[in-house]
């Protein structure tokens, strides 16, 4: 892939991706805890699959009667035991973690406090879930990103993701962006669509 070729993927994409973009500023208390949960859940595990074991932890209101989720998680996604316990701490803190979403309106420093305080969240996933909630301005460095910025020549394919080396790369991914004129947050949506077909998530 080139930039020309991106370029020519964006125009036919763009409305769709932006469309998604407004529909992420659109979540309410109980979507934003949803989210999270969704977040928590897709480290090595389909999103498709994630997305669809929250939509039982909502139809079994999950937030309000809190249960045990390992069989649930266990049918679709790794490390269910893990990621079980992580759904538990973050809804028996939510009102904390919603708050701070109210006080922080820098990403970037809303994102050092959820990695520091959700057990669960590492860069990737704290990132992800500010966007999927309207956020702007931070990379969600997924395999899915990374292959593609490592085929534009952007970057080389890092073999582990340091906190260092994330800011690193988010860094050229903003500096590429910039010089393609596509914003950040629409060229992640953008490439993940590539990659799988669909504007998603």
């Amino acid at each position: 892939m080139n930039n020309k070729q991106l370029l020519k993927e964006y125009g036919r994409k763009n409305e769709i991706i932006r469309q998604r973009l407004r529909d992420f500023k659109q979540l309410g208390h109980e979507d934003l805890f949803y989210e999270l949960c969704f977040c928590l859940l897709t480290p090595q595990s389909k999103a498709k699959s994630c997305d669809s074991v929250v939509k039982e932890l909502k139809s079994r209101r999950f937030l309000e009667r809190p249960f045990r989720p390992n069989r649930l998680l266990k049918q679709k996604t790794r490390f269910h035991n893990n990621k079980s316990r992580y759904l538990l701490e973050a809804r028996k803190r939510c009102d904390c973690i919603l708050l701070q979403l109210d006080k922080r309106r820098d990403p970037k420093e809303i994102r050092e406090w959820l990695v520091a305080n959700v057990k669960g969240l590492g860069y990737k996933e704290a990132s992800h879930f500010l966007r999927n909630i309207g956020f702007e301005g931070v990379a969600i460095l997924d395999r899915h990103i990374l292959r593609n910025l490592e085929s534009l020549g952007v970057i080389n394919m890092p073999r582990t993701l340091t906190r260092k080396r994330y800011l690193e790369i988010e860094k050229s991914f903003e500096r590429f962006a910039k010089s393609t004129g596509i914003p950040m947050d629409e060229l992640d949506l953008l490439f993940w669509s590539m990659q799988t077909g669909e504007v998603f998530k």
